[in-house]
């Protein structure tokens, strides 16, 4: 089948939804089907340096960040008229994939109705917190967000909150997926489902070659003694970094500690690691089978983020490659099942004593171990197949 993607960003920009969708595409095209992506185009250094592909539809678009990395394509019928432009010489579309919140949304969900496609929308994102956590203001933002669909969709349904602005995007929809069972129940709790009721768990993955070369490769992971940890993510208020680097200075603990990303908070991140007894390396942003290859290598992965991640990528990863986490969502932790430490709260003080209690736990020998089935189920060979089965059920 033909399987268009519709997201905010383009898929060559960094993001765990990017990273997602990337792979998706991948084993999509491996099981023979064809995949057409649609985004906003990239600016910047990256965007001068993505690979080009004929899967990709770069629509018009303005930079919306300093670095140029992510931009805005304005939905509306002239970027109607070039989606169908676009498409117009492709293979007849036979699923719309909707794995975006915002412009990347209106326009998949516009472009479905006009052609009567139908659609499977995947929610990568807690609105509600993410918009909290970067906005003084958040209550106007989502008041103008919910505004701006409703305009947009031609939707008149009531709400102004994030659960409001979801649900209208679930109710156009022929199928609803998460990333997680937690974020499933939160989005059903909340009437976040499109008409069948309910929502299906599919999980992002893992790139399944990566893997094998992951676990091919020997771990230079050392025998127990100063403890190795590594922190991966976006540099933003909502990941919490900067709290991870107050409770490792006031841990005291003597550890190596990389951070792997970029982002707002790099400079404040500079500033508290140098009040820290441990080792603290800024690794900056690595291709992904390198990070793979450095979570395979750690004694532990730390999670910091409360209420924002819909998944968490990381820790399952790490659970993948055998290597144990630190965990400070409650949600994540259940979802993960074993192989882990957990921040009892989130304060600074909770998130440094589970770093001693982890350093501790290393240096003994007696760290705890991952579940093993994740690894199997975590592939994106059977997240694809997954998938799949939901196309060809909305599709029927």
């Amino acid at each position: 089948m033909h399987v268009v993607m519709f997201g905010d960003q383009h898929v060559e920009s960094l993001g765990g939804a990017q990273v997602s969708m990337r792979l998706q595409r991948r084993f999509l095209e491996k099981a023979g089907h064809t995949v057409t992506i649609v985004a906003p185009a990239m600016h910047g250094p990256r965007g001068r340096s993505a690979p080009a592909s004929d899967a990709y539809v770069d629509l018009p678009s303005v930079p919306i960040t300093f670095d140029r990395e992510y931009s805005l394509t304005w939905p509306g019928r002239r970027t109607d008229r070039r989606v169908d432009a676009a498409l117009a010489d492709r293979p007849p579309v036979d699923v719309v994939h909707v794995q975006a919140d915002f412009w990347g949304a209106f326009i998949g969900h516009r472009y479905a109705r006009r052609h009567g496609i139908p659609v499977v929308h995947t929610m990568h994102n807690r609105l509600d917190v993410g918009i909290a956590a970067m906005s003084p203001f958040p209550g106007l933002v989502l008041r103008f967000l919910n505004w701006w669909e409703r305009r947009v969709l031609g939707e008149r349904t009531p709400g102004h909150d994030g659960w409001a602005f979801l649900r209208r995007l679930a109710v156009r929809s022929d199928a609803v997926t998460a990333p997680s069972a937690h974020f499933a129940h939160r989005l059903e709790e909340h009437d976040v489902v499109p008409p069948a009721g309910t929502v299906d768990v599919v999980w992002n993955g893992i790139d399944d070659d990566n893997l094998a070369a992951a676990l091919a490769e020997a771990s230079d992971r050392r025998a127990p003694g100063r403890p190795r940890f590594v922190w991966l993510g976006r540099m933003s208020p909502e990941k919490r970094l900067l709290p991870f680097l107050e409770a490792l200075a006031a841990s005291g603990v003597d550890a190596e500690v990389e951070l792997i990303g970029g982002g707002g908070q790099l400079a404040a991140a500079r500033r508290l690691a140098e009040k820290s007894r441990a080792t603290v390396v800024f690794a900056g942003k690595l291709p992904y089978a390198e990070a793979l290859r450095r979570i395979r290598a750690a004694d532990a992965v730390v999670q910091t983020s409360i209420g924002f991640e819909t998944q968490g990528m990381t820790i399952f990863e790490a659970a993948s490659l055998g290597t144990p986490s630190i965990v400070s969502d409650p949600d994540l932790a259940a979802e993960l099942g074993a192989g882990f430490w957990q921040v009892p709260d989130a304060s600074v003080e909770a998130l440094a004593a589970t770093l001693r209690r982890a350093s501790a736990d290393i240096a003994a020998g007696a760290a705890p171990t991952p579940d093993p089935t994740i690894r199997e189920r975590f592939r994106q060979s059977s997240r694809t197949a997954a998938m799949v089965e939901i196309y060809d059920r909305v599709t029927a």
